[in-house]
């Protein structure tokens, strides 16, 4: 289908399906590992590149290949690479990229394990990376040196939600050679297109909002066919593949994106605005709010908030902060206790402790993660009842 013709909700729903001879309307599962030729010919011309089709589900395969079009579709990309995990698409995406000796700035707000990625295990393979302060220009561009090949930011930013200039940082990377890559797991094309805006690769966990409902492991790695034909090649050879099974379950999720992620923000926005009455919270980060320091440029570059709420909670007599944040999390009953994000169900964490726990105290720190840090991902409940669940807050 042409899909400058259609809306993003329409192609959410009809985007990259393919019909086999007995003309499903939902798209067909192939949990096959290889696939048969018609002559020794066509395996020859499959494998040389020369002939369009299937070969081998590492890097092949028929409902994998609906889900990487509707996401492409769906972010504006030429095209889409699926991998096992998001963390293996930001493998997929640096291995495919860069080069023993490349240098990466990345912002310190990024996830912990992304860190762990680029400092412990690519530093090992002379990836060199400075971290900076996601919404600060400057720091950006006096980071750059000759051998810049990689920006890498998270825009909003796991835990502390801040918002980095897309733009802005688009063409400081262009300016210096370099690519501006930006995971936009937290917002989903829902909410906002990074290559709209001047990014050149996005990065999607979809393991979060995508699928929606907590079930599968997955990610994907998008751009132009030039930037994304290295990052395939990486994929076929390495085979940090998705699943086909995990795919057909993606493509699902993506039929109820839109709906799902306007839901979202509307359950994190009277939330947030909530916790920000209560005596028991020092302060909350959310785009959504007047009082985030990045509200007009997400509104700018988001069509909402997003689903992600974190706030600090203020010690009573006698409590750290770390204490005062666990009893709040164990205190509540309907909220899930766990660090996955984008699921129907609500979950709330603490991120110095667990998605974080990696990272050193002092980039914590510098992250702006305090001991006192409790993440919400705001999922699909009725909003009263989450905030009966954090009844200490009121307290």
């Amino acid at each position: 289908m042409t899909t400058n013709q259609y809306h993003p909700e329409t192609l959410s729903v009809r985007a990259g399906n393919e019909m086999t001879d007995f003309g499903e309307n939902s798209e067909a599962l192939f949990l096959n590992s290889s696939f048969r030729f018609n002559s020794a010919a066509q395996a020859a011309a499959r494998f040389g590149g020369t002939e369009p089709g299937n070969i081998y589900s590492r890097f092949t395969n028929p409902t994998v290949t609906m889900f990487q079009n509707k996401l492409a579709a769906l972010e504006g990309a030429e095209q889409c690479v699926a991998t096992s995990s998001g963390m293996s698409a930001i493998l997929a995406c640096v291995m495919g990229l860069c080069s023993a000796g490349d240098h990466i700035v990345a912002s310190r707000s990024i996830f912990g394990t992304s860190v762990q990625l680029f400092s412990n295990i690519m530093a090992r393979w002379g990836l060199q990376v400075t971290y900076v302060a996601l919404t600060n220009p400057a720091e950006w561009q006096a980071a750059v040196t000759p051998k810049t090949k990689l920006f890498f930011a998270e825009t909003p930013s796991n835990p502390m939600t801040e918002v980095g200039d897309i733009r802005v940082l688009a063409d400081i990377a262009h300016q210096a050679g370099a690519y501006l890559v930006v995971d936009n797991c937290f917002c989903t094309p829902a909410v906002q297109r990074p290559l709209e805006l001047g990014a050149d690769v996005i990065i999607h966990s979809a393991t979060k909002y995508i699928d929606g409902q907590g079930r599968c492991l997955g990610g994907a790695v998008l751009g132009s066919k030039k930037l994304m034909e290295p990052v395939y090649g990486f994929l076929r050879t390495a085979g940090v593949t998705m699943s086909a099974f995990n795919a057909w379950v993606f493509l699902k999720g993506l039929e109820t994106l839109f709906i799902r992620m306007e839901a979202h923000a509307k359950n994190a926005l009277v939330l947030a605005t909530w916790l920000e009455a209560q005596p028991q919270v020092a302060r909350v980060f959310y785009p959504g709010l007047k009082s985030h320091p990045q509200h007009a440029l997400a509104m700018q570059q988001q069509s909402n908030g997003g689903g992600i709420v974190s706030f600090e909670v203020k010690p009573k007599a006698g409590q750290t902060a770390q204490e005062a944040a666990w009893a709040l999390i164990d205190a509540t009953k309907l909220i899930s206790i766990t660090a996955n994000l984008g699921d129907a169900k609500s979950t709330i964490t603490h991120p110095a402790t667990t998605t974080h726990s990696r990272v050193s105290a002092e980039a914590r720190a510098a992250a702006g993660i305090q001991d006192g840090l409790v993440r919400i991902a705001v999922g699909l409940e009725h909003v009263e009842d989450l905030k009966a669940d954090l009844f200490l807050l009121t307290q």
